[in-house]
């Protein structure tokens, strides 16, 4: 498994129903790969928490845009790069929610980036092109 390497894409619209290819898709991948059901358990929630975010507030408009999800893993990591073409957003730029204060005192959203972080080992944000790259890194 060390020198494992490989790369994968899928490729989905801008539609919620959507998020429904990415179950599949990972657990192929990491059955492939021998990794465990915490991984992929991992990996799947934080990718769809990531891409229904860019699906529900993304977009200004009805017209059909692609995302691309590229999978990587190469030396004990595997790297997951979303890339979309939705009004910019840099989710790094967020503070933590403030989890312990009663629901009431909290601001509305940000639980989503903040799980994201919590479950991968790495989160980094650039803006290319006019698109979105988010790059999300976990070890293994």
């Amino acid at each position: 498994m060390d020198n494992l390497s490989d790369d994968r894409t899928l490729l989905i619209k801008n539609k919620i129903d959507e998020l429904s290819k990415v179950p599949s898709f990972l657990e192929e991948l990491i059955r492939e790969w021998g990794l465990t059901d915490a991984i992929l358990f991992n990996l799947n929630l934080a990718i769809e928490e990531a891409l229904s975010n860019t699906i529900l507030y993304g977009y200004n408009d009805s017209n059909d845009h692609f995302i691309e999800l590229s999978i990587k893993i190469e030396n004990r990591q595997i790297t997951v790069i979303i890339e979309d073409d939705a009004v910019e957003f840099d989710p790094t730029t967020l503070n933590d929610p403030e989890i312990f204060q009663p629901a009431e005192k909290r601001t509305v959203g940000g639980l989503g980036v903040f799980l994201i972080k919590k479950l991968m080992d790495n989160v980094k944000y650039k803006r290319v092109d006019k698109k979105n790259i988010l790059t999300l890194t976990k070890f293994f």
